[in-house]
């Protein structure tokens, strides 16, 4: 993320650099292609305008917020939010806190106080399904009446409905929760348009991988996220650099059964990766989870699944710095 990239919450004026900006609006979660319809036409428009463009979002995300709890599978957490944000070519992120006030706000309010008068933007692109206010009261022909009587340009983005092999799919957030939960990691990667992938702190585990012959980077993941238990053929970024491997996520039936883990064995790689931030991204689906009578049959099935994980790799023509 370049340092003139700029992310803030809940600020009381336009950061500085930020005045005058084109808005996506929307909770964006999994930056799908749907979202980056938005997002192509907020740029498009900031253009135009010689503005600068961002996402405007929330958190936390509303369907957590009235559950009183972590509830949402969410496939783009706020950090690899604005991470992507960035990789688009944004120029920054406003957060906006979803809390009780927020909730219960009219939808004047949000247009008139905090899109007008405090954020000063210029031009807002929603979605076609965009609702905000009190009762969800504002939708898209509100918005762009207020947009009439506020002086703010609105445009609204049709729904995508193909994915990109040209399939009739609802590119979704929910189609593409749906598809991980059935480890159809590559369905998911059409609707989203890049591959599913989540970041998180190397951690300590217990050292078994190592005395199997498969060291691994343990990665402890959202309680929320329910990722299909199983296999997948992966790349993992650790400092900048792109490595194949092959991953496994869940509970280790043959040995503890114990709470979710997201355990990568990276190839032809030797260093150090405690306390690591690292992204692991996901490009197929090898086998589900399993209990194996024998250590011995488990790490023969280990052997073959990081043989179809690397063929995998090689077929998607993945670049990295190991194949």
């Amino acid at each position: 993320m370049s340092a003139s990239f700029i992310v803030t919450r809940d600020p009381d004026a336009p950061p500085l650099g930020l005045e005058g900006a084109v808005a996506a609006i929307g909770n964006f979660d999994g930056l799908h292609r749907g979202h980056r319809g938005v997002i192509a036409r907020a740029q498009a428009l900031a253009a135009k305008l010689s503005r600068p463009c961002i996402l405007l979002t929330f958190e936390p995300h509303p369907a957590d917020f009235f559950a009183g709890q972590t509830v949402i599978f969410r496939l783009t957490p706020p950090d690899a939010k604005a991470a992507q944000a960035a990789r688009l070519g944004l120029d920054g992120v406003i957060v906006l806190t979803f809390d009780k006030d927020f909730a219960q706000s009219p939808a004047r309010v949000f247009t008139e106080e905090i899109l007008h008068k405090r954020l000063r933007l210029s031009a807002v692109v929603a979605g076609y399904d965009f609702r905000f206010g009190a009762g969800r009261e504002g939708g898209p022909e509100f918005l762009r009446a207020e947009g009439e009587r506020l002086g703010m340009i609105v445009e609204i983005v049709d729904r995508i409905t193909q994915d990109e092999e040209g399939s009739l799919e609802a590119v979704s957030s929910t189609a593409t929760r749906e598809a991980l939960e059935r480890g159809d990691v590559a369905l998911a990667r059409r609707l989203l348009g890049h591959p599913y992938f989540v970041r998180g702190t190397v951690c300590h585990g217990d050292k078994r991988g190592r005395e199997l012959g498969f060291p691994t980077a343990n990665i402890a993941l959202d309680p929320a996220n329910r990722l299909k238990h199983g296999i997948y053929a992966v790349t993992i970024e650790v400092d900048g650099k792109i490595h194949h491997g092959v991953a496994s996520f869940g509970r280790r039936p043959t040995f503890d059964n114990g709470a979710p883990l997201l355990e990568v064995f990276v190839f032809d790689f030797d260093g150090d990766l405690y306390g690591k931030e690292v992204e692991v991204a996901f490009y197929g689906f090898i086998r589900s989870e399993a209990k194996f009578d024998s250590v011995e049959a488990l790490v023969e099935r280990m052997r073959l699944d990081a043989k179809e994980a690397r063929r995998i790799m090689a077929d998607g023509g993945v670049a990295g710095q190991s194949a």
